[in-house]
């Protein structure tokens, strides 16, 4: 049976539909969703790279918590293939970094609640085994954190930390901001620095 198929970037099919296809064994809809998800990966791979993480490192690890969903989505299940391919893909991003926690000053409290609160309201760990309370009060102080790592940076520093954490890549960042890729590379390495001096103690109340 030929499972291939003629895969452009304006294809229209639903994740749902690249999905089945990849799992009958089409490398173009695999592709496909890999491209697809590209950003979605960078993007929640960013807040762990802020706090010590490994950029590219995490990525990959993103990249097989995708390939894992897509071969193992069930659509009968009733849920979302993009929902369950995040879910994946945090799994995986988590499970790497709790590994490396023993031997770096990587901080999984405060990355997991500053990219919860950054990029969407779904739970990025075991949310369900903790109260409401808990979980207002821990998006309410990463984004106290975040705004106050706003008042430390440039105007420039703002717009690279946005773009950075929505997942662009750096060629992208430098076309919207008109600067040299090695100028948004510079950009993110002090915007690092910064977030890692910021205590979380340093939270205003503002």
């Amino acid at each position: 049976m030929d499972n291939s198929i003629n895969l452009h970037p304006e294809e229209t099919l639903s994740d749902e539909d690249l999905q089945l296809l990849a799992a009958g064994g089409s490398s173009e809809a695999e592709e496909q969703l890999i491209r697809r998800y590209g950003r979605i990966i960078r993007s929640l791979a960013r807040p762990y790279f802020l706090t010590g993480g490994d950029s590219e490192d995490l990525i990959q690890e993103g990249m097989l918590g995708l390939l894992n969903a897509i071969r193992r989505y069930d659509a009968a299940e009733k849920a979302s293939f993009r929902s369950f391919a995040v879910l994946c893909i945090r799994r995986r991003m988590f499970s790497a970094l709790r590994k490396a926690a023993d031997n770096t000053s990587v901080s999984l409290d405060d990355c997991l609640s500053l990219e919860s609160s950054l990029f969407d309201e779904a739970p990025s760990r075991n949310d369900n085994q903790r109260g409401p309370e808990e979980l207002i009060i821990d998006r309410e102080e990463a984004l106290k954190r975040y705004r106050n790592l706003l008042q430390l940076l440039s105007a420039y520093e703002q717009s690279v930390l946005r773009c950075f954490l929505r997942g662009m890549s750096y060629r992208e960042i430098a076309e919207i901001t008109h600067k040299p890729e090695k100028a948004v590379d510079n950009a993110v390495q002090r915007i690092r620095r910064k977030f890692q001096k910021l205590a979380p103690g340093d939270i205003s109340s503002g």
